[in-house]
């Protein structure tokens, strides 16, 4: 039996789709899946993700690709954002997989590859528009063109894309609408050459919603199909602009433990390791068999929170590489086997992600992909 196990709501993830779909009527939504789904489990969510009517998948790396192409059960397209192995390249075309260009040695490499075996590339040309991270040079743009132009026969021009820098704050406005104008006349420059993209796509799950001019035909949606908002600004915009008081998503992941043993502790006596918590009255504790090696940080540490038997109750204590220590004296009745919520709802109260993340000073992002794999994740209604 596994120390802990996360649960996935199938129901909770239609919710999140449901919702998506209708502010996005026209646009397509490519499911963003890098880091083993946000931590969610790769397999699962992809066959969760399926029964909700999505066909279209992004990754950051071509073994990632490998994985998803495996894992399906359905026709979908598989989309690479990042790194591709060299050996790779043969395998992402003949599997007609598509994937970024954003530069001159990936040109030559899938051009070189398209040649042998004599398959068009599906390519999205990435285009750098302020964020300086991966991207064409604008001053490089006229050199990309010429070469396409000159190799049509080896690709099929799926895609034209950017990514904003930090579209889920305010403080960056100027920087993606300059940024919005760059894509645009860019866009033009390509239409001018007669080399006309199936889809544009700029917008991430904050650009998406903050930033509706960029949704275009294709937005890529990560952490808003998990549940989660980018950053509390984009969902008091949200809220604001649609004048609700409401959360429409759910948060599909939950991570529950059980008591491995429970045990009393005197007045004075140091709980845990070194002198962190010590004991101010006669203790009843729980030890929990999850750890800083499971994903429960290490600076959860005396400030933690969990959920046993319907109550919220402290980790008191340095949190162990395998164990943590709650204090569990004001519940009358606690046994071995116990189930604890780590993550997730008992009753009327709840550890969200975002508390738990507040805690341990961690993005909901950090927190959610460093939870390992090798914690089952099972799929429930």
């Amino acid at each position: 039996m596994p120390s802990s196990v996360i649960e996935l709501s199938q129901s909770a993830l239609q919710n999140n789709f449901t919702f998506l779909k209708e502010q996005f009527k026209n646009t397509k939504i490519s499911s963003v899946i890098k880091a083993n789904a946000y931590g969610h489990g790769l397999n699962e969510f992809i066959n969760m993700a399926g029964k909700c009517g999505i066909n279209h998948f992004s990754v950051f790396s071509s073994r990632e690709a490998r994985k998803v192409k495996k894992y399906l059960t359905f026709p979908a397209d598989i989309m690479i954002m990042g790194w591709i192995n060299d050996d790779d390249m043969e395998w992402t075309i003949s599997n007609s997989i598509d994937f970024f260009v954003f530069d001159f040695e990936r040109i030559e490499k899938f051009i070189d590859t398209s040649k042998i075996l004599g398959i068009p590339a599906k390519i999205h040309i990435d285009v750098e528009t302020g964020m300086n991270r991966t991207g064409f040079a604008q001053k490089d743009i006229n050199k990309l063109i010429k070469i396409l132009l000159a190799n049509r026969e080896y690709f099929e021009f799926k895609g034209l894309c950017t990514h904003f820098a930090g579209a889920e704050s305010i403080a960056n406005y100027k920087r993606i609408n300059d940024q919005i104008k760059t894509f645009n006349r860019l866009h033009k420059l390509f239409l001018k050459n007669n080399l006309i993209p199936e889809v544009r796509h700029t917008a991430c799950s904050a650009a998406a919603l903050t930033y509706p001019k960029t949704q275009f035909e294709m937005v890529r949606i990560g952490i808003l199909q998990y549940g989660f908002w980018p950053s509390n600004e984009t969902f008091i915009h949200y809220l604001s602009k649609n004048n609700i008081m409401t959360d429409p998503l759910k948060q599909i992941l939950s991570w529950k433990s059980t008591i491995m043993s429970i045990k009393t502790v005197k007045t004075g006596e140091f709980i845990s390791y070194g002198t962190s918590y010590l004991a101010q009255k006669d203790m009843k504790i729980a030890i929990i068999p999850v750890g800083y090696s499971h994903g429960y940080a290490r600076n959860l540490s005396n400030q933690g929170r969990i959920l046993i038997n319907g109550q919220r109750v402290a980790v008191i204590g340095m949190v162990n590489m395998n164990m943590l220590i709650a204090d569990v004296t004001l519940i009358n009745q606690v046994a071995l086997g116990d189930e604890v919520v780590l993550i997730g709802k008992k009753g009327d109260l709840t550890i969200n992600v975002s508390s738990f993340a507040e805690y341990s000073d961690q993005l909901n992002y950090e927190l959610l992909t460093r939870l390992p794999t090798e914690i089952p994740r099972v799929i429930i209604k």
